[in-house]
């Protein structure tokens, strides 16, 4: 797996960021991880604003997982807004969520997300499906680049 580019995990829970740390752990994803605790943050991750002022923001992520339920700006929001950039709007977007929510998840598709799981409650399901998501997302998929 390629393990330059980091993963953006946008999490509010510190039990389910927890719990998806030590499901990479267990999978061997060596990427490095940034954690953005609620919407504005991974924003300014993203951008370079706020508390990331002045960071590379053309050293993208290589994915972003994506909580719905964040404060501040929650993650629809969040995802309008990724879209909505020429800069980060080809960024892959797995909703990573406890919604099951059939509007939720239509909205996220209809925003442009890429993927939508579920996190299940088991933790030995969730490592399996954080290493499924890790084998394709970070293995499998081939990243835009840059524009042609």
């Amino acid at each position: 797996m390629a393990t330059d580019r980091p993963i953006l995990l946008v999490e509010d829970n510190p039990d389910d960021e927890a719990l998806t740390l030590r499901a990479f752990a267990k999978n061997k994803i060596a990427n490095p991880v940034v954690v953005a605790r609620d919407g504005v943050e991974a924003l300014d991750y993203l951008f370079g604003t706020g508390i990331h002022a002045g960071r590379d923001v053309a050293a993208k992520p290589s994915v972003v997982l994506l909580d719905l339920k964040l404060p501040r700006i929650d993650g629809l929001e969040v995802l309008r807004r990724i879209r909505a950039d020429n800069q980060t709007c080809l960024l892959p977007v797995v909703i990573l969520t406890t919604s099951k929510e059939q509007r939720d998840i239509f909205e996220a598709y209809s925003l442009g997300a890429n993927s939508y799981i579920r996190k299940p409650v088991d933790f030995e399901k969730f490592i399996h499906a954080v290493g499924q998501l890790a084998l394709y997302w970070l293995s499998l998929n081939e990243p835009v680049e840059s524009h042609p």
